[in-house]
């Protein structure tokens, strides 16, 4: 049975699941480690390809593995659930460490035991937090997620920069500096995620917050209360256009998540700027600061002209970002622009996190948003795999070449299916046949 209990103060379930997603986050700061790994002259001599399939197999089990954690958590509760993610992904970074000196090892531990964690342990903060939250559904699932985005600002800096950079500075048990860091991150995930655990619990069933009445939809229905099992979801239109506004999304930013460090180098090294791995770890970084503000603030957002026109609003502006990055941004901006451009795609990207599990609520109702939701996610799973290899497979078909001109396609690409998750949310409509499953 799930541990439904009471607490004094609902903000502190916010509070818990921002640990939580600040744990989980570590897996976007993946780009601070592909430069090392990449080094033909260094410890890995991984090609970019290969630096993909990790992050992207980490993705991609995350997404699959939610939909598991989304069933099974009405049945162990949100704190058991918590607890086993939180232990699987710190001890898929300490694997990592101490034996992941291949590309297999890092696969495996990293992406695939790592990424296992994450997937068991994230559906729990938005499903807790929205049932807490009812009346503020796209702000605070946008406030529970934003521990993602910031928490791989803070990964990236302690590996790359802050106090010397871990990369640099530390070599837990004689390793090298990427595997020493791993070590060092798998304690330090787990503790975070044990620590926001203690909070997961679920309000009373027939929990509604003081003084607020659920929304009338155009259905005729309160919002949020026409409850939708995965299994009468699955046979909506609606949610295979939602999943496929969430890909189209999701492929863009998680592309550049990817490629940002190896694209901004060979692109500001080629207009003569000094510095450009420096730059690129500012970018990096303020691409995870507005990853986390965006979710916040188009959630906030959502909650005022709807969540529909929010996400059309999001897409279209990604979608335009990324046709401009190259002539745009880079060509005319050079440093300053290539950082705005990431924070852009950063602050767009994130809105997914905050906009999605709220749209898959209002649909399909609070109840089983945990379940759903997980359903949905699958969409990143799918984006895991394609955005990062799409940007591998040109930069490797380039043979070496660090013209910046070779990351001029993926970023079409990228822009183009934003654009068209646009135009299918436009002619995505809430359900009007209410299944009880």
């Amino acid at each position: 049975m799930a541990n439904d209990v009471t607490t004094p103060n609902r903000w502190l379930i916010v509070v818990g699941a921002v640990l939580i997603q600040l744990a989980l986050g570590a897996i976007y700061a993946w780009s601070v480690f592909t430069a090392r790994l990449t080094d033909a002259a260094g410890a890995y001599a991984f090609t970019a390809s290969q630096t993909a399939w990790v992050f992207s197999a980490g993705l991609a089990t995350f997404a699959t593995v939610m939909v598991l954690a989304g069933r099974i958590l009405p049945r162990v509760g949100p704190r058991a659930l918590t607890i086993a993610g939180g232990l699987m992904l710190g001890g898929g970074y300490v694997l990592g460490g101490l034996f992941g000196d291949s590309f297999w090892i890092q696969l495996l531990s990293i992406g695939i035991v790592g990424g296992a964690g994450i997937g068991l342990a994230y559906v729990v903060p938005i499903a807790v937090c929205v049932k807490w939250f009812p009346d503020r559904k796209g702000m605070i699932t946008g406030l529970a997620v934003a521990g993602f985005g910031f928490g791989a600002t803070i990964w990236v800096k302690l590996a790359g920069s802050w106090f010397g950079g871990l990369l640099n500075t530390t070599s837990v048990f004689g390793l090298p500096g990427v595997q020493s860091v791993f070590v060092i991150y798998g304690f330090a995930l787990a503790a975070l995620i044990l620590l926001g655990s203690i909070v997961m619990v679920n309000p009373p069933a027939d929990y509604l917050p003081s003084g607020w009445t659920p929304p009338v939809t155009e259905n005729n229905d309160h919002e949020g209360a026409v409850e939708f099992r995965a299994r009468d979801m699955l046979r909506t239109p609606q949610f295979y256009m939602l999943w496929s506004v969430f890909m189209f999304a999701s492929i863009a930013g998680l592309m550049v998540i990817y490629c940002i460090k190896l694209f901004g180098i060979d692109a500001l090294e080629h207009h003569g700027v000094a510095g450009a791995g420096a730059i690129t770890g500012t970018a990096m970084a303020w691409y995870a600061i507005f990853n986390g503000v965006g979710r916040i603030a188009w959630g906030s957002i959502s909650d005022r002209i709807g969540r529909k026109t929010t996400i059309m609003l999001m897409a279209v502006l990604q979608g335009l970002t990324m046709l401009m990055t190259y002539h745009v941004f880079i060509s005319f901006g050079l440093v300053y622009g290539f950082i705005v451009a990431a924070a852009l795609i950063g602050f767009n990207y994130g809105g997914s996190f905050a906009l999605f599990p709220a749209i898959t609520a209002d649909y399909f109702g609070n109840k089983n948003v945990g379940s759903n939701y997980g359903w949905m996610f699958t969409a990143y799973g799918v984006a895991g795999l394609a955005g990062p290899l799409l940007a591998g497979y040109f930069k490797d078909a380039a043979q070496g070449a660090a013209q910046p001109a070779v990351w001029m396609t993926p970023f079409i690409i990228a822009g183009g299916v934003c654009l068209l998750g646009a135009v299918v949310m436009a002619f995505t409509r809430r359900p009007t046949r209410v299944r009880q499953g």
